[in-house]
């Protein structure tokens, strides 16, 4: 019997918190985790107590044909990392593991080549996570050192998307 790797059991967690999201265009998942503990889980959806996309069965951004990356504010949910992040105690995220996964609405297929946006980087630098791993596929994933995201900043690039 073959155990599946550590990394790929916590993708696996977040890739099923991704069934909570209520987004219309992509749904991500994502944990924190910490010494094999997890500390808290996140999913994008609507602050509480506000209506869904998927309650409304309307998405702003994409009537408006705003571009993945981009106008965030038009949007009525909170990225996973961010849901994550709020839920957690900030001493516990220090030195910790985000690990992310995005998957599509329609059929639950995987997205690949998805990293956090500008803003969910900042959150995760301030709470100081140490490191992003995001699932590319059902075995394979990337792993992003926040510490380069801190010395290579994106946000001076001028650059939108990710």
């Amino acid at each position: 019997m073959e155990r599946v790797s550590k990394t790929n059991y916590y993708l696996d967690i977040a890739q099923t918190v991704s069934e909570r999201s209520t987004c219309l265009r992509r749904r991500f998942g994502a944990i924190i985790v910490k010494n094999d503990v997890i500390i808290s889980t996140g999913y994008n959806g609507a602050p509480r107590g506000r209506k869904n996309c998927s309650d409304l069965m309307y998405c702003a951004r994409e009537a408006m044909n705003i571009p993945r990356g981009e106008r965030y504010e038009m949007c009525r949910s909170l990225h996973a990392e961010a849901n994550a992040i709020i839920a957690a105690d900030r001493e516990k995220m220090l030195g910790s593991t985000l690990y992310m996964c995005c998957t599509n609405p329609a059929d639950g297929s995987l997205f690949s080549n998805t990293c956090s946006c500008m803003m969910c980087k900042r959150m995760v630098i301030n709470a100081g996570i140490s490191t992003v791993v995001v699932r590319e596929s059902a075995t394979e994933y990337t792993v992003y050192d926040v510490e380069d995201w801190v010395k290579n900043d994106d946000s001076l690039s001028g650059k939108f998307g990710y």
